[in-house]
């Protein structure tokens, strides 16, 4: 069974950035200055995310790096998140004594219009989860927030009866509504706030941000459909 529904132990929770943590102010960074005035501020800054995704690599080969990975990568905005965990999964077979196989395959979800969660997500792409049956899969995430499209999404997965799904979030945000879902692998743990950049979009923008930033008021308007 993917992730673990009760609640996590502090070691498996990532980085946890507290609610009250006030990030970097954004002249302390390059970012693209079209979004000027679009952001509050840096939450997470792309370097940081780039040590922490080495780390996660390392943690998942030693647990599951003795077998070959399908790799499902839940698109648009995991897409950064999971070709550079990948490299570093790759990185890391090929300066080991046991080869690793990795596949890649994508999936599209749709599950926030604007800022707003959907009742009912949309999924595109990946329709023959029967390739699945009998495979070790890790399924690479960006955001955990309600649970709700992780959860739909192994109810598919696992009706095709792989052998092993493990899963790898990037961000875990402490919504309210949560349903305690926990990925396996978990980069950063965010409070509740609505974050974009390295590939998190508001309607198909920020994703050449870089750093991970909380949006302002003026960009939601700015840029809502």
């Amino acid at each position: 069974m993917a992730g673990k529904r009760e609640e996590a132990r502090d070691e498996r929770r990532g980085v946890v950035i507290s609610d009250g943590w006030p990030g970097y102010n954004l002249d302390l960074f390059t970012y693209p200055q079209h979004y000027y005035g679009d952001l509050n501020h840096v939450l997470i800054p792309h370097g940081v995310i780039m040590d922490r995704t080495e780390k996660l690599a390392k943690d998942i080969m030693n647990d599951i790096g003795c077998c070959d990975i399908m790799v499902l990568c839940m698109l648009k905005g995991s897409y950064k998140f999971c070709v550079d965990l990948v490299e570093n999964l790759k990185n890391i077979s090929r300066n080991s004594d046991t080869f690793v196989s990795m596949k890649v395959d994508f999936i599209r979800p749709k599950s926030y219009k604007n800022d707003q969660s959907l009742d009912d997500m949309q999924i595109s792409g990946g329709d023959d989860f029967s390739e699945l049956a009998g495979k070790n899969v890790l399924i690479v995430e960006d955001i955990v927030g309600s649970g709700r499209t992780m959860k739909s999404l192994l109810g598919k997965i696992e009706k095709y009866k792989p052998n092993m799904i493990k899963v790898a979030s990037l961000l875990v945000k402490r919504s309210p509504g949560s349903d305690g879902f926990q990925p396996d692998y978990i980069g950063f743990e965010i409070p509740d706030l609505f974050v974009v950049g390295y590939a998190l979009h508001y309607n198909e923008y920020f994703q050449d941000l870089n750093h991970i930033c909380v949006i302002s008021e003026q960009g939601k308007v700015k840029y809502r459909v």
